[in-house]
């Protein structure tokens, strides 16, 4: 099977910015190791959308993403391994953009690091979002 490219960014890990990129070949390299769950499904679980994701799947997926953007596995495991639990709520945010930019490439701008606005496509509460809603209150009755 070959293995296509997807979305590549930067984003800080453990206090220092490195390039993060999930191919098929991590992707597969994740769902084997944590069958029966897919990246559909952490995908959702990091959207808020069901249970909220393991602390174990949000680590290895950001790994993934270290070694899909040129780091060793070694080194990767390294790295993700020697960060404390204080940075769970951290990964767990990296672990969302690189998922997002996976599937929908398109909202990473040239430099490959955040939307042009200088936002991260994620609340300012920090929490992930499952997607955009219209507010009730400013909707009309057609009554």
């Amino acid at each position: 099977m070959a293995i296509s490219q997807t979305g590549v960014f930067r984003d800080t890990v453990g206090g220092k910015e490195y390039p993060l990129k999930l191919r098929n070949g991590e992707i597969e390299r994740f769902e084997m190791q944590h069958a029966p769950l897919g990246l559909y499904e952490l995908f959702d679980q990091l959207a808020g959308n069901g249970p909220a994701p393991q602390v174990r799947h949000v680590r290895d997926i950001v790994a993934l993403g270290l070694v899909g953007g040129g780091m060793s596995d070694r080194a990767a495991d390294m790295l993700i391994a020697d960060l404390g639990p204080e940075h769970n709520t951290d990964l767990r945010k990296t672990a969302w953009r690189l998922v997002g930019a996976t599937f929908f490439p398109v909202i990473l701008d040239e430099s490959g690091k955040k939307k042009p606005d200088g936002s991260d496509g994620e609340p300012s509460d920090g929490s992930p979002s499952p997607g955009t809603t219209s507010d009730p209150e400013s909707e009309t009755s057609a009554a």
